[in-house]
């Protein structure tokens, strides 16, 4: 039989231990354990950084020609269109020539009017030349004669003159490639009425693309004609171009103090095309730095941050933040990070500070997978 004080002493002990449950329950949680693959970490390491001015712009073809009318008259053929290669010195289209036509016969026959006219002249003067010496035609008459040829001789020149003005603008009814490419505009039509001086054609050679841009005048030491200079289009994510600095303007831009900049990129491939959006850096220079990929910065705060793997936690590191490269999207770290540190990149980003964070060996299956 138990006594009275053994059970008192029971039942402090088992209330005892419904406190020390009550207490277990109602300590805060820490945050449940993340698991992250590889690919969402990174230890950082010195990369080369290059320090070159950014340039930025649009592309246009580094060789482009307008093909205008010579003459008016109404378009008789369009033999090309947007889109289709060209060689120098193909007919492109044709304008009604039936007037030039009519102008070229007419000249023709000045031409052998003037010649029968000369012929006669020369045997004119010829005669009288052989009848002076005999001194059977004055002097005056000799002259006279010498004159007529001269005065012959001059109209069929004028006539030649003409001929070849009326040969000439014929020939400007065939229109023809000045040079080979591209067709990027045709603005007439068969059977549109032109005036001297319309567009009819616009070609591009896609061999080679140019890119005017400007930088900064406290930048223009860095810049050298020749300076390589990569550059990345929103066309090809991931794919790097690199072109040379062709020229350098000598003098700033008077409202913008900036110097306008000349880029040429080679396009062999023909994957650039006018009218894109490119940005680069000029490779002036390069220097061994801590870098981050950009979305492993956060920069909503005042000041930006990383996270940082530090005793199997995610901890919020401030950084401070330099050169930023679009091409490689990454951003030097000049203070918060050393060599060999672990950083979350990507969505995981957006872990909660504290949380501890497993990372899930490469190749093997995210949890729950099968």
């Amino acid at each position: 039989m138990m006594n009275r004080g053994s059970g008192l002493v029971v039942g402090a002990a088992l209330v005892l231990a419904a406190c020390g449950r009550d207490s277990d329950a109602a300590q805060p949680r820490g945050p449940a354990e993340v698991l992250v693959g590889p690919e969402a970490i990174e230890v950082v390491s010195a990369r080369e950084v290059s320090t070159g001015p950014t340039l930025s712009g649009t592309l246009a073809a580094e060789r482009e020609a307008t093909v205008t009318a010579q003459l008016g008259g109404t378009v008789l053929q369009v033999n090309a269109d947007r889109g289709v290669a060209v060689r120098a010195g193909q007919t492109l289209g044709r304008i009604d020539d039936s007037a030039i036509s009519d102008a070229v016969t007419s000249a023709q026959s000045g031409v052998r009017s003037a010649q029968i006219a000369v012929s006669t002249a020369q045997r004119n003067a010829e005669r009288a030349a052989t009848l002076n010496q005999a001194g059977a035609v004055a002097d005056r008459d000799l002259e006279l004669a010498r004159s007529q040829l001269a005065g012959g001789q001059a109209q069929l020149a004028d006539a030649r003159t003409r001929l070849a003005q009326a040969r000439k603008q014929q020939a400007n009814t065939v229109i023809t490639a000045p040079i080979s490419g591209v067709v990027s505009a045709r603005p007439v039509s068969a059977g549109d009425v032109v005036q001297p001086g319309t567009p009819l054609f616009t070609i591009i050679d896609p061999g080679s693309m140019r890119l005017e841009a400007a930088v900064p005048a406290e930048q223009l030491g860095a810049l050298r004609v020749g300076t390589p200079v990569r550059f990345t289009s929103s066309a090809y994510p991931g794919r790097t171009f690199t072109g040379t600095i062709q020229r350098i303007s000598p003098a700033a831009d008077a409202a913008t103090r900036q110097i306008p900049v000349v880029v040429t990129l080679p396009n062999e491939d023909g994957v650039l095309v006018a009218g894109l959006f490119a940005e680069g850096r000029v490779q002036a220079s390069a220097r061994m730095a801590i870098t981050v990929p950009a979305d492993a910065v956060d920069e909503r705060g005042v000041s930006p941050t990383v996270l940082r793997l530090k005793g199997g936690k995610a901890e919020r590191v401030p950084v401070q933040v330099g050169t930023r490269d679009s091409e490689t999207d990454r951003v030097e770290v000049l203070s918060g990070l050393a060599a060999g540190d672990t950083v979350l990149v990507g969505a995981s980003v957006g872990t909660t500070p504290g949380t501890p964070v497993k990372v899930r060996a490469a190749g093997a299956a995210p949890a729950g997978a099968r």
